[in-house]
């Protein structure tokens, strides 16, 4: 039984070796706060935001971007999505408000053609919006985050200086309530473990990956894939893209921030899990294998150390505690990040218990025919 329960406590202790010292430094956060360059010229850019019932936030994610202190030439598209409130109108108002009515337009989006994904259909219409500007840069924003004056300089800056094709920044996502609390920062540790940020800017490696809601893209690499087409279908449209652009050659780089903010908050455990079900299934190429495998290793991760701990055979509790130690450290970056008390690092494999029944839920939805949703539209319909 000893040799048994060894052998047991060893599998999670092998994750964790390999989570922590050989995937990326994933945990490890660091914010980007660099300052911007100059540049002999800075470069054209408009801001894209699709934007689809968002009345509660949309005014305020204008008026960040109405006030950017950006040298170049900067203009934004808010691309109404068939909003059944007053998103338009609150968006023309905010710019009305920030005096910035000349450099904001509101465009009203043409009807979703099929095999196309609201969101990504809402972008292509703001980019076709824009063809006759011929921008060098497309700034693509959600409809409710809030960002810093002087973030599109630095996004900017960065692109020119690093030559980048697609520069994008992780958002801090809000952690006030209880469920955010427990559920928010492993939201961003299992982002990061499944795209380490040194491993989306090594050119070498395929992993590829971006935060939707803070994407800076090179007008040129667009064209080079052939436009949004090339990811037209996609629920995961962040991620998708940056594979694409990479594919082709053009260099991708991400990293954190934490004075662009979302403006979403979750104050119930239903809303957090329907965030997660939107795209965990499709993350798992819609496999029921996949799925199963994936929660033997949500089980093997996160809550095998603890078991084995308790157990308390010898050697398998030192084993398991070694585990645990590995998972508590990594993940309290990231509890840090969120100024929250380390012990909620603690909290992990409740969080992925919680992880595993909102991705079983998306295998329900997608089997039911009610995948992907988003903005009331099933996006992810079963036998896609």
């Amino acid at each position: 039984m000893p040799l048994a329960s060894t052998l047991i406590a060893t599998i999670p202790l092998v994750i964790w070796i390999y989570l922590f010292f050989f995937r990326g430094n994933f945990w490890n956060l660091r914010e980007d706060a660099s300052e911007a360059k100059p540049l002999d010229r800075w470069p054209r850019v408009i801001a894209i935001v699709p934007a689809r019932n968002e009345a509660e936030t949309v005014a305020r994610s204008v008026d960040s971007l109405a006030k950017q202190n950006y040298p170049g030439e900067f203009s934004i598209i808010v691309v109404d999505d068939h909003s059944e409130d007053a998103t338009a109108a609150l968006a023309i108002s905010a710019a009305e408000e920030s005096g910035a009515t000349p450099r904001v337009t509101v465009h009203s989006a043409g009807g979703l053609p099929q095999g196309w994904t609201g969101k990504v259909w809402a972008m292509n219409e703001g980019v076709h919006s824009a063809s006759d500007r011929a921008p060098e840069f497309f700034w693509f924003t959600d409809a409710d985050i809030e960002h810093a004056p002087d973030t599109l300089r630095r996004l900017a800056s960065r692109a020119e200086t690093d030559s980048l094709a697609l520069a994008s920044l992780m958002v801090l996502l809000q952690a006030k309530t209880f469920p955010e609390r427990l559920l928010i920062p492993p939201f961003l540790y299992f982002f990061l473990m499944l795209y380490p940020p040194q491993w989306i800017a090594d050119s070498k490696a395929r992993t590829a990956g971006a935060a939707g809601g803070c994407i800076l893209l090179r007008r040129s690499a667009l064209e080079r894939i052939g436009g949004l087409t090339a990811i037209r279908n996609e629920v995961i449209d962040d991620c998708a893209l940056a594979r694409v652009i990479k594919k082709s050659g053009g260099k991708t780089w991400m990293a954190l921030t934490r004075s662009s903010v979302s403006l979403r908050s979750y104050g119930s455990f239903s809303e957090i899990r329907d965030l997660i079900a939107r795209t965990a299934f499709t993350q798992l190429r819609y496999s029921f294998f996949l799925l199963l495998a994936t929660l033997v290793a949500l089980f093997a991760t996160y809550i095998l150390p603890w078991i084995s701990f308790f157990q308390g055979d010898d050697p398998a509790w030192l084993l398991a505690a070694t585990a645990a130690s590995l998972m508590s450290v990594s993940f309290g970056v990231t509890v840090r990040f969120y100024n929250l008390s380390f012990l909620w690092a603690l909290t992990l494999p409740f969080a992925a218990l919680f992880y595993g029944y909102a991705t079983c839920v998306s295998a329900v939805r997608y089997w039911l025919g009610r995948g992907g949703q988003w903005k009331g539209r099933s996006q992810a319909p079963l036998g896609t």
